[in-house]
């Protein structure tokens, strides 16, 4: 019976997730061969959405755009809220996020709506297997997707409705001050996304300017500027900052 539910007769290369054996069994798929060479493993194009997210729209257009282009390469969608093994196997804090899989392994990585970036991994990762001489990224970069630094900065903002810009990750924070407001808010029980700034300098210089806030973490609810970690403790001791926090963001 369970034979019935995986989309393998399909002809469509993207595959709205409804089942998480349609996504194991494409991983699991065995390479070809070219004369001696070694079984290379495809690579399989993962990306996380939520309805409720906007920039999830513009990301998810350029995905289908991809999949028309790389016609031999999976393109999977998955709602990370209906698939939670799956986006904690993969540590998705926040969406959009997209995936470059090969088996076990990820060989590629995009958190947030960043266009040009998702091109440019998608590319490298894919080309070669679809029979594409590799593209500079600003070759295949669609002009209309190109967005300026506050519109990027923006989505960021957005990509959930807590959201923290710390150094490091959540689980593994990178300075005291991060690893302080990552504990306040896992204490009090708030899903949160968060972005590294140590991976990318223009967005770690931008956002101060952005937010008028000199210094990390900062940290946003609904899009919203509540400030670092003396400020944040201040509004849990008081119990204001529970009060801000959008009921699906508050783990039960």
């Amino acid at each position: 019976m369970s034979s019935e539910v995986v989309v393998s007769k399909s002809k469509s290369n993207v595959i709205q997730l409804q089942d998480e054996s349609e996504l194991r069994g494409t991983l699991e798929v065995k390479g070809q061969t070219a004369g001696n060479a070694a079984k290379v493993s495809p690579v399989v194009v993962i990306y996380f959405w939520a309805d409720w997210a906007e920039q999830c729209k513009q990301v998810e257009s350029v995905i289908d755009d991809l999949a028309k282009k790389y016609t031999k390469t999976q393109f999977f969608k998955v709602e990370a809220e209906n698939f939670e093994d799956i986006s904690e196997a993969y540590e998705i804090s926040a969406v959009p996020t997209v995936i470059l899989a090969q088996k076990a392994k990820i060989v590629g990585r995009v958190d947030g709506a960043n266009i040009s970036e998702i091109v440019k991994k998608v590319a490298e990762a894919c080309a070669a297997a679809n029979g594409i001489k590799s593209e500079p990224s600003s070759a295949v970069e669609p002009a209309e997707f190109q967005p300026d630094l506050n519109t990027r900065l923006k989505g960021l903002i957005e990509r959930a409705p807590v959201m923290v810009f710390i150094k490091g990750t959540a689980a593994q924070p990178r300075c005291g001050f991060s690893k302080k407001i990552v504990g306040m808010l896992n204490e009090q029980n708030i899903k949160y996304g968060y972005f590294d700034i140590l991976t990318d300098e223009q967005v770690r210089q931008g956002l101060k300017e952005y937010s008028d806030w000199p210094t990390y973490p900062q940290l946003y609810i609904s899009g919203e500027l509540v400030g670092g970690v003396d400020i944040v403790a201040e509004m849990i001791e008081s119990g204001d900052l529970i009060g801000m926090v959008p009921a699906e963001a508050v783990a039960k």
